[in-house]
């Protein structure tokens, strides 16, 4: 089966753009030196697009004709697309960020980044609301703090529309991410592509 026949449109409001500009990057944005997917798989080549056996929960949604949730841990990246003409240029298919996405019962979440360090601030709050039966809204924050003063520099905004893959178990799309100063004027902005494959207790690498 493929995990997903469902196409996943995700609009991210946070700025991976600002930590290109400003010392400081945020929780929500790209690394210090956005690199180009060598290693990773393309977006048309995401676990997503590329037929897999079915995994044990997969196996027992279908036999259970439950509705997966997007609630659980998630193992999640930014793909650039569309911003070669930003400046500076990043190429289509640079990863801008990975990290580990906790969406919660309670319509919240929280986003652990490991491409950005403690000092500028790595953690992203959020809220989700579903939409459709795989569809979901999700309303993210993030703050961008500079490394050597501790001054904050940036706040960020995510909006995101995501579909969950129908066995539960992927999350691919689109995001855009805004970025403020402290006076609440827009100072950048950033289109990509998301994916995201969940945890679970049999998960076994980073």
């Amino acid at each position: 089966m493929k995990i997903t026949q469902r196409a996943v449109t995700t609009t991210l409001s946070a700025a991976v753009v600002g930590m290109l500009l400003v010392p400081a990057a945020s929780a929500c944005a790209l690394t210090d030196q956005p690199a180009p997917l060598a290693n990773l798989q393309s977006v048309q080549d995401s676990p997503d697009a590329r037929e897999v056996a079915p995994s044990a929960l997969e196996l027992s949604n279908l036999a259970s004709g439950r509705i997966p949730s997007i609630v659980g841990l998630w193992s999640l990246q930014f793909i650039s697309m569309g911003n070669t003409t930003h400046n500076p240029s990043i190429a289509d298919g640079t990863q801008l960020l990975w990290g580990y996405n906790q969406l919660h019962s309670d319509e919240t979440e929280i986003l652990n980044v490991g491409s950005r360090s403690p000092a500028q601030q790595n953690f992203c709050l959020g809220v989700w609301q579903q939409t459709g039966d795989f569809t979901y809204q999700v309303n993210h924050f993030a703050l961008n703090y500079n490394t050597t003063t501790g001054a904050l520099v940036n706040k960020i905004i995510v909006i995101e529309m995501v579909t969950l893959s129908p066995g539960g178990t992927a999350l691919s799309g689109t995001f855009v991410e805004n970025i403020f100063d402290t006076m609440g004027n827009q100072t950048d902005h950033l289109t990509g592509q998301v994916e995201a494959q969940r945890i679970t207790v049999d998960t076994t690498t980073p």
